[in-house]
């Protein structure tokens, strides 16, 4: 006969733990959603890390410049080198052919000296340090096979010094693509925190650069200062030129700049060369450390490890490149983001 026992009924403690549990789940997710929006960053907070990423984007940028003008340089030192040798190799096939051409006019005259006919089948090294057997050589042939010696020896050390410069090419070209990668990184990632902005708050941003902007030219404009020289003026203008063109990270003009960009193309303008990155920039002339004795067009440097550099407008003021997002401008020195270190008078 089957049994018929009521279910257990949960006990009064255990549907007290589970009421407690499921209410306080219910207050922790209300919790988190009130919270959510509290961890927005202000755009302030925004602006103040999309600042730093863009700083060291620039940072990196200023060793892609350098990474990018050693890679330059090292192919075009390559492909000197392996002209010349190229050169050296038909030079020496031609002293090789002469030294045959004696080989034959021995061979017609009643058979080739030995020592001739040995060079001709080996090392011509083999036997030039041999008496005996110079000995046995006439002054032409002598002199013709330190001709080739000579020429050997040179072509040699011409290829192993090609085939460092290509082992030096590959590590720049792996440092090139490795500095490309963290400036793209760091500028998806400030690109990423400007997207968490409202339309709002991004014009909010755009304005408060425009007057920034403003004032600078007007601080500009007011003063009185003289260029450095006729060169530093036409440099200066060279760049005024391009006030409100895009800056571009590794970009040299004269639709885009960065900042050492901007500077080496407005001193080319003035038939000035300087070099490509800010830091050797720093070598480009007379140091001025002080603020004060500086003048219109001389080069202005920022930041601890010299990452940034402009071109001194006058009146506290710089004109420059800043960073991604923004055009070549009128800036106050004080608003750089850094310290301002020295200037260069080119």
């Amino acid at each position: 006969m089957a049994s018929h026992r009521r279910p257990k009924q949960p006990s009064r403690t255990r549907v007290t733990v589970l009421t407690t549990a499921a209410a306080a789940a219910v207050a922790l997710s209300s919790q988190a959603a009130n919270a959510a929006p509290s961890e927005k960053p202000s755009k302030d907070e925004v602006k103040t890390k999309v600042d730093k990423l863009y700083e060291e984007a620039e940072k990196a940028t200023e060793k892609y410049n350098g990474a990018k003008e050693k890679q330059e340089k090292l192919q075009k030192e390559i492909s000197t080198i392996q002209d010349n040798v190229a050169r050296g190799q038909e030079e020496l096939n031609e002293l090789r052919d002469g030294l045959g051409s004696m080989a034959s006019a021995q061979y017609r005259s009643g058979g080739i000296d030995p020592s001739l006919q040995l060079f001709l089948s080996a090392d011509p090294d083999n036997y030039l340090d041999k008496a005996s057997t110079l000995d046995q050589l006439s002054g032409q042939q002598v002199e013709a096979l330190k001709k080739i010696q000579e020429k050997q020896r040179d072509l040699a050390q011409q290829r192993s010094e090609a085939s460092e410069k290509l082992k030096d090419l590959s590590a720049t070209r792996t440092e090139l693509g490795k500095k490309k990668k963290e400036v793209q990184s760091k500028l998806s990632s400030a690109q990423k925190l400007l997207n968490t902005l409202t339309a709002q708050e991004k014009a909010a941003l755009q304005a408060e650069g425009q007057r920034a902007t403003r004032t600078s030219e007007r601080q500009v404009l007011s003063g009185k200062s003289t260029p450095a020289s006729g060169r530093a003026a036409a440099a200066f203008a060279a760049a005024q030129s391009k006030l409100g063109t895009p800056y571009v990270y590794g970009a040299t003009g004269p639709s885009s700049f960065d900042c050492s960009g901007l500077t080496s193309w407005a001193y080319a303008q003035a038939g000035v060369g300087i070099p490509r990155t800010s830091e050797a920039q720093t070598g480009a002339g007379t140091r001025i450390s002080s603020m004060s004795q500086l003048q219109v067009g001389d080069l202005v440097f920022f930041f601890n490890d010299l990452h940034h550099v402009g071109l001194y407008a006058g009146n506290g003021q710089v004109l420059h490149a800043p960073r991604t997002g923004t055009v070549v401008r009128y800036e106050s020195m004080s608003t750089i983001g850094g310290p301002f270190m020295f200037g260069v008078r080119v």
